[in-house]
């Protein structure tokens, strides 16, 4: 992790309150270096070869607290699968239904909704677009 990585989730967790564990730290920074959107049993599984006491629950109290810090956030894809991303920015989503692949689509390469359609008394927050398809390398 690099030294600036290290002060930002330092910076963060404790401004929020939120205690600094070498693991929260672990985690981020698998996230920080992969594209993939791993699980919680993806991020285990590399975790574990440099915390081999990781358990799931320690990855869940580390990702609700990076959540809550609001350095990560959660990407819901498919149903019943809650995938992670370090990319806090606002983007959306392309998921590639034959491989599952999932890549980052710039937040301004699609048209802004026009959520004003919406039934009076909806007070739209945000909003994320999942694009579900085939993928180049699933096309060839």
């Amino acid at each position: 992790m690099s030294a600036s990585s290290i002060d930002v989730v330092v910076k963060t967790l404790k401004g929020k309150g939120l205690r600094v564990t070498p693991q929260r730290c672990a985690v981020y920074d698998n996230l920080l270096n992969r594209q993939d959107h791993p699980t919680v049993e993806q991020l285990m599984r590399d975790l574990n070869q440099s915390f081999p006491m990781s358990s799931q629950a320690t990855v869940y109290s580390s990702l609700q607290a990076l959540r809550e810090a609001g350095l990560v956030r959660e990407v819901l894809l498919e149903e019943g699968v809650s995938r992670y991303d370090a990319n806090v920015e606002p983007h959306h989503h392309f998921r590639c239904r034959c491989c599952g692949a999932i890549e980052d689509i710039s937040w301004t390469m699609l048209s802004p909704l026009n959520l004003e359609g919406l039934r009076p008394g909806l007070k739209p927050e945000q909003y994320e677009v999942a694009v579900h398809g085939v993928c180049d390398r699933c096309q060839s």
